[in-house]
């Protein structure tokens, strides 16, 4: 089958491994754009033989262009090629952004070009250890244009995810929150090990987090344990006054208090907690902020 010709503007994390994934996948790959040091490094390392290319010499060349930019630059880059001329009718736009649906490339469709939101839900690092991640995509596209954004999926081993355009926020809102925050959770936890004392919290924390993850996962909030699930007060009340005099960051005494009241109120709609035992853990958790901002005010 005869493949489309491809360009990709952007070498970032996600640009230049898509790129390359592309290539090996046997699209023809007529260009990249990338100006940064890191990006024409990513560029040698991942895309050797490649032309580098400007932004409107990438457009003029490819059937299939993708934009690997990031999102606040996505509307302002699709308006600059727009202008250029370089975009043709009938030629396919990819964005990578999870943020934004096809409204992003509206500058373009009004060329006549056919715009695809083709957004992989995964984190990347930029380097080869990303070609054994095959991550679920988050498309949005025109209904004749389905079929070809189905298609690349496939040729990147991927497994297609159709998102409304009205839903492309909150889509991508929930990601963020499951990976970004986790991110900050779990350095937050690595940091209050290491308080207490473990020379390698990361080994603390691996077979329990991957337990969890694994669990909750398979089982949603039937995965759930802890103190705030089994309405352990006493318990909740030492870490708060733990997380206290360890003299922690407020960010992540905050972060606790926020999750754990969370907890109780998912504990309690499924009914494994009751409304009395999640309101005496709501009162702990509310006396902590209390404390908490009495020691502000105080100066303390």
């Amino acid at each position: 089958m005869l493949r489309l010709s491809m360009g990709v503007i952007g070498a970032g994390r996600v640009g230049s491994v898509l790129a390359s994934r592309f290539r090996a996948a046997g699209f023809p790959l007529v260009g990249v754009s990338g100006r940064s040091p890191a990006s024409r490094l990513r560029i040698a390392t991942l895309l050797p033989g490649v032309d580098v290319l400007t932004p409107v010499e990438v457009a003029a060349a490819s059937d299939i262009l993708v934009l690997a930019v990031p999102d606040d630059s996505l509307i302002a880059v699709a308006e600059e090629l727009a202008a250029s001329g370089a975009v043709r009718p009938g030629q396919y736009v990819l964005h990578t952004s999870g943020r934004h649906g096809l409204d992003a490339l509206a500058s373009l469709s009004r060329l006549g070009a056919r715009p695809i939101a083709f957004h992989p839900a995964m984190t990347f690092t930029g380097t080869a250890v990303d070609f054994e991640r095959s991550p679920v995509f988050g498309l949005t596209a025109a209904p004749a244009d389905r079929a070809l954004a189905a298609e690349l999926v496939a040729a990147l081993g991927g497994v297609p995810m159709w998102v409304a355009e009205s839903d492309r926020a909150l889509y991508h809102a929930a990601l963020a929150h499951g990976a970004n925050h986790l991110v900050t959770l779990v350095a937050q936890s690595m940091d209050l090990l290491t308080t207490a004392g473990a020379s390698d919290p990361a080994a603390v924390l691996r077979p329990l987090l991957t337990a969890a993850l694994d669990n909750v996962l398979a089982y949603g909030d039937a995965a759930l344990t802890g103190p705030v699930v089994r309405g352990d007060v006493t318990t909740i009340r030492a870490h708060v006054d733990a997380l206290a005099a360890a003299d922690v960051d407020d960010a992540t005494v905050d972060a606790y208090l926020e999750l754990a009241r969370a907890t109780a109120g998912r504990a309690e709609a499924d009914r494994r907690l009751t409304p009395a035992a999640a309101g005496t853990i709501r009162q702990v958790l509310d006396e902590a902020d209390w404390d908490a901002m009495a020691e502000i005010a105080a100066g303390i």
